[in-house]
């Protein structure tokens, strides 16, 4: 199965939608805060997130959540607003902002590495890909100054995604 999570009335097609208000488009109705959700375990091959977590009030049990439900090699794509975008914080709703580091807790690895075995996550996902959305102008500048933008100046990038992958 194919899940868009907190699809809302713009679910992929192929997907099933999950959301918690019913809709053209939610195939399963749902508060996805309440855990678990009415999925079967290892049962999920690609997951859809888009513009949901920022609004998740505990991404580590929403994490765990998609590793229990996804197959192992399932792909998790999460989009949202980034830390420097004002998007980010002007929505009273967003409980978080986004930033590349944000997804190396969710990597058993990395926790070890960096001696956060103790936190309570217990999913493991490689990080396969990560892409940030430029605003106008910056998606017509040069690399070189897009890259100095990023980290330099705010609202120079709108969005995040991050692709995952389940390991199990």
């Amino acid at each position: 199965m194919k899940l868009d999570i907190a699809c809302g009335q713009n679910k992929r097609p192929g997907f099933v939608g999950i959301d918690i208000a019913p809709g053209e488009g939610v195939d399963i109705v749902h508060d996805l805060e309440v855990y678990p959700w009415p999925i079967k375990d290892h049962s999920v091959s690609e997951m859809h997130v888009s513009h949901y977590v920022e609004h998740v009030k505990d991404l580590m049990n929403f994490m765990n959540e998609c590793h229990r439900i996804g197959e192992n090699g399932a792909k998790l794509t999460i989009i949202g607003p980034y830390y420097t975008s004002i998007r980010a914080w002007q929505d009273p709703t967003h409980v978080r902002a986004l930033s590349e580091a944000t997804w190396m807790y969710f990597n058993k690895a990395w926790r070890e590495t960096n001696k956060l075995a103790h936190y309570p996550i217990t999913c493991d996902f490689d990080i396969t890909n990560m892409v940030v959305f430029f605003n106008e102008p910056w998606n017509q500048k040069s690399e070189e100054a897009r890259q100095f933008a990023q980290k330099h100046y705010f609202n120079v990038v709108s969005d995040i995604m991050a692709e995952l992958t389940v390991r199990k």
